[in-house]
Formats: C-alpha cells, structure tokens, sequence
C-alpha cells in the first residue's frame, strides 16, 4: 500500500502516519517513559510544516490535551491541507492534574462548538469518543448519535470513538466511519476489530503503536517492526504517532514509507 491511504469509505485520504500532539499541550499526567518540556510557539510551526513537508496530513489532539487545541488553531497555516481528528469525552484538568468524562448529548455538542473555536476552523474533519473503557455503554447511551447529528449538520465530517475492547470498537464500527485502536508488538488483543472494518469497508486509526516508548528493545529496530506488522495490516488506516523531537519525526516518517513499500 502506498504511504496515502483511504480512510475506509469516508472519501478521506490520509497518510499512512499522523502527528499526535498530546506533548505540545499537556505535559502532567502522561506514561511517557522520559519527561519532556512542551514545545515553544516557534518550535511548533516548525514541527508542524516540517510534517507537511514531509507528506503528513492527518494531525490528532482533543480537549484532554491540555492547549493542543488552541496551540494549534493557532499556529497551522493552511486548514485546507491538514486532516484534523479530535474527541470529546475526556477532559483533563491541568491544576489537578486529572482527567473526568462526561458522554451526554449536550456535552458532546458543547464540546465540538468549543473545538471549532479553539481550532480555528467552521468543520472538524474527524471526531472520536474519548472513552474511559465503557465502550458499549458509551454507543448504547447515544454518544455516538449525538456526533452523528452533527454530521449532518456539517460541523463533522466524519466519526467514530478511540476504544478499548473488541466489543466496544465493533460496536462504534456499527454505527459510525471509523475507530482508533490499540495495536503493536505486545499488543494485539483489538485486531478482531481491525478485521471487523477491514471487511466493512471503515477506517482505522492506531494509537500505541510504539507502546508509548516502551517497545521491546530485544529487536535490531523495533519501530521499524511495529510499522512493517502494523502498516502491512489489512484495514489499518493511518498509525497515530506523537513526537515533538524533529528528528525522530523524520526517521519515523522514513521507516513508515518503507512499511508501505515493503507491504506492496
């Protein structure tokens, strides 16, 4: 497959790795095995056009990132050519340091408005639930219908939920265009719901793919055996990874479009 995918029947074209951003808002709270000091305003621009540089489309954050948002309506030039994803569900509070959820129909339309604000922009290309593992009962309480309805309205493009088991990620599939999953080498417990979009023609986004930093290091190159297992996958989309080290961006990009080369 080449590193431009389709996002299953969306219409949507993203490549086959996109920038997470959860470093260039939030720095408490996350299981990342090294500290990390958030980024400058100068910093970003660069990072983020030398991601588009380097053939990246698809950017993903949400309100529990901290400023990721509002960084970002900021600072990207050039809406036209970014796919952007965020979520509703989770919100973080910086003073605590904690996150809480709220999934009811009036919280996920307040939460999209805010979005479009923060950033910048009158559509969201893609939003997902931010789930707190109550896969199923987050669709069965009408989250998923509530982000639906905004569709038609034309403030989202596209749906779907970030899940956490098999059940759930199926059930979102069901009534929505896409999921992000959890998938890497240790990892391979939601690839039924891979399967499951792969043959109802959905999208996929993978998160973890790196396992948040802590891959085995027993392999010559673990990131390039994740990406050749994860982008050489039937159904998967587009790998969501989120660096703010200019020179692991590259060198991930570069080991991503030899997965893709080496899948065809």
């Amino acid at each position: 497959m080449s590193f431009m995918r389709p996002l299953g029947n969306t219409g949507l074209t993203v490549s086959a790795l996109g920038l997470g951003t959860v470093k260039i808002g939030r720095d408490k709270g996350v299981k990342y095995p090294n500290g990390f000091t958030i980024p400058d305003d100068h910093a970003v621009t660069e990072l983020l056009a030398q991601a588009r540089d380097l053939g990246i489309n698809l950017i993903d954050t949400a309100p529990a990132y901290g400023h990721s948002e509002a960084r970002l309506g900021q600072l990207m030039s050039r809406r036209q050519d970014w796919v952007i994803v965020t979520k509703v569900g989770e919100e973080f509070d910086n003073d605590s340091g904690e996150s809480h959820f709220d999934f009811s129909p009036e919280h996920v339309r307040r939460s999209v408005q805010r979005s479009l604000k923060r950033l910048n922009t009158d559509y969201l290309d893609c939003v997902l639930i931010h789930s707190d593992g109550n896969d199923l009962a987050i669709v069965e309480q009408g989250t998923l219908d509530a982000l639906n309805d905004l569709k038609k309205e034309g403030l989202v493009r596209t749906t779907g939920m970030s899940t956490k088991t098999v059940a759930g990620g199926i059930a979102c599939l069901d009534h929505a265009d896409m999921a992000m999953v959890t998938y890497n080498l240790q990892h391979h417990d939601e690839v039924p719901v891979i399967e499951h979009a792969a043959a109802h023609h959905k999208g996929i986004l993978i998160k973890k793919a790196f396992a948040s930093g802590h891959l085995n290091d027993t392999l010559a190159d673990p990131v390039q055996e994740s990406l050749n297992q994860i982008l050489g996958t039937a159904g998967v989309s587009s790998i969501i990874a989120g660096t703010i080290n200019p020179v692991h961006l590259r060198e991930n990009v570069a080991k991503a479009r030899q997965a893709c080369k080496s899948d065809q």
